[in-house]
C-alpha cells in the first residue's frame, strides 16, 4: 500500500487492544522460524501485518461479470475500478484529502516504481506493461471511517493474488448475481475463504434486473446455513446506486428513494455497525484462529521429534508409522487421477442417465397428450389442456431432479470410498427443485391453434357449394325427362350434398387442428428438454468440480503435514546424538511455551 495510507483516516483497531496480540504473534513467529517451518512463519507474518494495520481491510471478490468493480466504485464514491475493461489488476482505495491515483510497476530485479497518473482517467496508464496494482486515495466518508477497500482481480490467472488479498483482509465481500442461487462450487469457494478470513458478507448484486431476487436471497441463506456458513446475504444494486448518486440533485427527482432501493446505504451501514465498529473483536477472533492453527501444526512437529529422541527403541516404530502416513498420502496423490477418472466417468454416465430419464418422462407425456388430442376436438378447452400439460411437465421435471440428486449422492459416496474414513464427502448442494418454474421460466407456452372453428358464414358457403353441385347434377339428369332444372329431386339432392359438404369440412378442420396440436406439443417438449438438460448439466458439473477441489485439498494437506513430521523425526536422532536429553528438555520447554502462547491467545477472546 502507499506510504501515506490512512494518515488521515480513523483508527478503528486500537493499538492498546492489539499490542498483546502482536507480542504473541511475534513470539510464535520466532518459534516457527526456529523449527524451520517457513510456511507457518509466512502465514504469521501476514497475520501480523493485518493486525498491525489500524484500519479495516475490506476485499471485494467474486466471479467475473457479477458487478464487483461497480460495487467498489459505489462503496468508495468514485470511479476507481474499471467496469467495462478486460484489464485485471488489484485496486486499493484509501482515504485521502484529495483524489490521487498511483500505479505500482515492476521494473525488473525485484524492484518496483510508483507512477502518479490522472485519477479521473487512469485506464490508459494501466495498459502499460508490468503494472502490479493501482492505488487510489479519495475523500470518501466510508474510507474516512478507517476502511481500505480492495478490488481483487477477476481473471482466473490471478487467482493466487486474490487468495493473498483474502488472507490479508479483515472482511470479505463475496459478490454474486441475484439471478441464480449459490452453486456447490461457490459454496466450496466460500468455505475456503472462511478458513483464511472468517468475516464474510455475501452481496447479492443486480437486484434491479431480477424481480425474484428475494426468493434467491432466502434460498442462498438456506444453502449457506446448510453448509455451516452463517454469512449475511445483502441485496444491492450497484448500478442503481450509481445512477442515483451521479445526478447533481441527490435529494430531488426521486434519487434519494432510488438510492435506498439500491440497498447500498444499508450495506454501508452494516459494514460500519458490524465490521468497523467491531474491528478490535473481529481482528482478535481472526488472529486467534490463525494462532490455534499454527500452534497445532507446530506442536505436531515438536512432539514427533521429542518422541523419537525420548525412546530410541521407538524411533523405528515412530518412523514406520510416519512413513506409513506419508505413503498413504502419496498413494492419495497418485490415486488422484484414478478417482478423478471415476468421477468424470460417473458424471458422464449420470448426465446421460438423467437426460434419458427426462426424455422418457416427456415422451410418455407426449404420447398421453396425443391420445387425448385424438379423442376430442383440440379447440375445445385448449387453454385448460395447456394448463394441465404444464403441471404434468413440472411434475416430471421435479421428479427428474430428485433422481439426479440421489444419483449424485451415490456418486459422491462412490468417490469418497477411495479415501480414508475420516475424509468423506463434503457438504453437497441439494439438486432437487423446490420450484420447477425457475428452470422452465424461459420456456415458451403452448402455441395457440391457428385452425379455429368455422364461423356461420364459412359454414353457409361450404353448404352452398355442396348444394350447388347436387342441384346441378340431378337437375340436368331430370331435365332429360322434361322436368325443370330445379325440381323436387334436384332440391333434395342439393340438401343431401350440402349437409355432406358441411360434415366433411368439419372433419377436415378437426384433423388439421389435431395435427397442429401434436406439433405444438412436440415443440413445447423440445424446448423443455433443451432448458432442463442445460440446467441439469450445469448443476452436475458444479458438483463434480466441488468434489474434485475437496479431495485434492485433502490429499495435498495430508501429504505436507506427514512429510514435515516425518522429516523432523528422522533427523532428530542423528542430529543430536549424546545431546539427546538436552534436546528433549528443550523440546518439552518449547511445547510448554507453545501451550502458554495458545492459552494467552485464547484469554484475549475470553475462551
Amino acid at each position: 500500500m502507499s506510504a501515506a495510507a490512512g494518515l488521515e483516516s480513523a483508527t478503528v483497531k486500537h493499538p492498546d487492544a492489539m499490542a498483546p496480540l502482536i507480542r504473541i504473534l511475534d513470539e510464535l513467529r520466532e518459534m516457527t522460524r526456529a523449527a524451520g517451518r517457513d510456511d507457518l512463519t509466512g502465514r504469521l507474518a501476514m497475520v501480523r501485518a493485518r493486525v498491525g494495520d489500524p484500519r479495516v481491510r475490506l476485499v471485494v471478490v467474486g466471479e467475473p461479470k457479477n458487478g464487483m468493480s461497480t460495487l467498489v466504485n459505489g462503496l468508495v464514491g468514485a470511479q476507481v475500478s474499471a467496469t467495462d475493461s478486460a484489464l485485471s489488476v488489484p485496486v486499493i482505495a484509501e482515504y485521502g484529502s484529495r483524489s490521487t491515483a498511483t500505479l505500482v510497476r515492476s521494473i525488473g530485479g525485484g524492484r518496483t516504481e510508483r507512477v502518479p497518473v490522472d485519477p479521473l482517467d487512469p485506464e490508459p496508464a494501466l495498459r502499460a506493461e508490468g503494472v502490479i496494482r493501482a492505488e487510489f486515495t479519495e475523500p470518501s466518508p466510508l474510507l474516512a471511517d478507517g476502511v481500505v477497500v480492495m478490488d481483487a482481480p477477476g481473471a482466473p490467472v490471478d487467482e493466487h493474488i486474490t487468495w493473498s488479498m483474502i488472507a490479508a483482509a479483515d472482511a470479505v465481500l463475496y459478490v454474486v448475481d441475484a439471478g441464480r442461487e449459490l452453486g456447490a462450487e461457490q459454496l466450496g469457494y466460500l468455505e475456503r475463504v472462511r478458513q483464511l478470513c472468517p468475516t464474510v458478507i455475501c452481496v447479492l448484486n443486480k437486484i434491479d434486473m431480477y424481480p425474484h431476487w428475494a426468493h434467491i436471497q432466502q434460498r442462498d441463506r438456506e444453502l449457506l446455513d446448510g453448509a455451516g456458513l452463517s454469512f449475511a446475504v445483502a441485496p444491492v444494486s450497484a448500478l442503481l446506486h450509481r445512477q442515483a448518486t451521479s445526478s447533481g440533485n441527490y435529494q430531488g427527482a426521486g434519487n434519494y428513494q432510488r438510492d435506498i432501493e439500491s440497498g447500498m446505504p444499508q450495506l454501508i451501514d452494516h459494514l460500519r455497525d458490524y465490521v468497523v465498529a467491531r474491528a478490535d473483536t473481529v481482528a482478535l477472533e481472526s488472529a486467534v484462529r490463525d494462532i490455534r492453527l499454527v500452534s497445532d501444526h507446530l506442536a505436531m512437529t515438536l512432539h514427533s521429534e521429542a518422541e523419537a529422541l525420548r525412546d530410541p527403541r521407538r524411533k523405528a516404530q515412530i518412523t514406520e508409522q510416519l512413513g506409513a502416513a506419508r505413503d498413504q498420502a502419496e498413494q492419495l496423490r497418485q490415486r488422484t487421477a484414478n478417482w478423478q477418472v471415476t468421477l468424470v466417468d460417473g458424471s458422464t454416465e449420470l448426465m446421460a442417465d438423467i437426460e434419458h430419464d427426462l426424455r422418457h418422462r416427456l415422451r410418455s407425456l407426449v404420447r398421453d397428450a396425443e391420445a387425448e388430442i385424438v379423442q376430442t376436438d383440440p379447440a375445445r378447452g385448449w387453454k385448460e389442456f395447456a394448463t394441465d400439460l404444464d403441471a404434468r411437465i413440472c411434475e416430471a421435471v421435479e421428479e427428474n431432479f430428485v433422481m439426479a440428486h440421489y444419483r449424485s449422492v451415490e456418486l459422491c459416496e462412490q468417490v469418497a470410498s477411495k479415501f480414508p474414513a475420516d475424509n468423506r464427502t463434503p457438504a453437497l448442494a441439494d439438486l432437487r427443485l423446490e420450484n420447477p418454474g425457475e428452470v422452465l421460466g424461459s420456456v415458451a407456452p403452448l402455441e395457440p391453434l391457428e385452425s379455429a372453428k368455422a364461423g356461420v358464414t364459412q359454414q353457409f358457403l361450404s353448404g352452398l357449394r355442396g348444394s350447388y353441385g347436387g342441384i346441378l347434377m340431378v337437375g340436368l339428369a331430370t331435365s332429360l325427362l322434361g322436368m325443370s332444372l330445379v325440381n323436387w329431386y334436384s332440391a333434395g339432392a342439393g340438401v343431401l350434398l350440402g349437409v355432406n359438404a358441411l360434415w366433411d369440412d368439419r372433419k377436415n378442420r378437426i384433423q388439421r387442428r389435431r395435427a397442429e396440436a401434436k406439433v405444438a406439443v412436440a415443440r413445447l417438449m423440445d424446448d423443455v428438454i433443451f432448458q432442463v438438460s442445460k440446467e441439469s448439466r450445469n448443476r452436475l458439473r458444479a458438483m463434480q468440480r466441488s468434489l474434485r477441489d475437496h479431495f485434492t485439498d485433502i490429499a495435498t494437506e495430508t501429504m505436507r503435514t506427514a512429510d514435515d513430521a516425518l522429516r523432523a523425526a528422522e533427523e532428530a536422532s542423528g542430529r543430536y546424538g549424546d545431546r539427546r536429553e538436552d534436546r528433549i528438555a528443550e523440546l518439552d520447554g518449547k511445547m510448554g511455551e507453545l501451550r502458554g502462547v495458545r492459552d494467552r491467545a485464547d484469554r484475549l477472546i475470553g475462551v
